[in-house]
């Protein structure tokens, strides 16, 4: 029994091993993702979350705005969540020619990064949140997958001790990117969280 079961572990480390991914894997799909491009002036999107066990906690709807300057932007969320909370989040982000990306949040500890290929975007970040007082802080995986020029499909897997804690299904939609962000911005100076923000430093 006890080989069987060591050679039942090695296949199931096989088969993980066999599906994990490369977000260069994704380098001829098209339509090809620019970050700058996608998170320029407004956006909408909307999405649900569910627990490890795959039940669905909540959903959610959130409105965006961004603005850059060559590669260097800002992108500012505003979240109403189905239980009456509401959040916000400014990123500050960078890309780099190469693909890269980074970006710092008001509620990522350190540093987000990652890199976009062909359609999809990977980036991975620490994110602390609020728990009964205190704080937990979670490694979150995000897949962004661009399916026109104007839609994108979010799923991000959240993680702690190496377990999967949760998982995040977004679609987000670009309204007009043309639109300026200053009045957004007035918006989201002037909204308040209804979710603590816990120091990062």
């Amino acid at each position: 029994m006890t080989l069987l079961r060591v050679l039942g572990g090695l296949v199931l480390l096989t088969t993980l091993v066999g599906c994990s991914q490369s977000v260069d894997d994704y380098q001829q799909m098209t339509p090809e993702f620019k970050l700058s491009s996608f998170f320029t002036g407004t956006a909408t999107a909307y999405g649900v979350m569910h627990n490890w066990q795959g039940q669905q906690q909540l959903h959610f709807s959130a409105q965006l705005c961004g603005q850059w300057q060559q590669n260097r932007g800002d992108l500012y969320e505003i979240f109403q969540f189905s239980d009456g909370r509401i959040d916000k989040r400014h990123w500050q982000l960078q890309v780099e020619p190469d693909g890269r990306v980074s970006g710092k949040a008001e509620d990522v500890v350190g540093q987000a990064t990652g890199k976009a290929a062909g359609n999809t975007l990977y980036w991975e970040y620490t994110l602390r949140i609020p728990s009964e007082g205190d704080y937990i802080d979670v490694k979150v995986a995000d897949w962004l997958y661009l399916v026109t020029p104007n839609q994108l499909i979010n799923r991000s897997t959240l993680h702690k001790f190496g377990l999967q804690v949760g998982e995040l299904t977004l679609g987000i939609t670009q309204l007009d990117e043309k639109a300026d962000c200053t009045d957004f911005i007035q918006q989201y100076q002037n909204t308040t969280r209804t979710i603590p923000l816990v120091p990062t430093n």
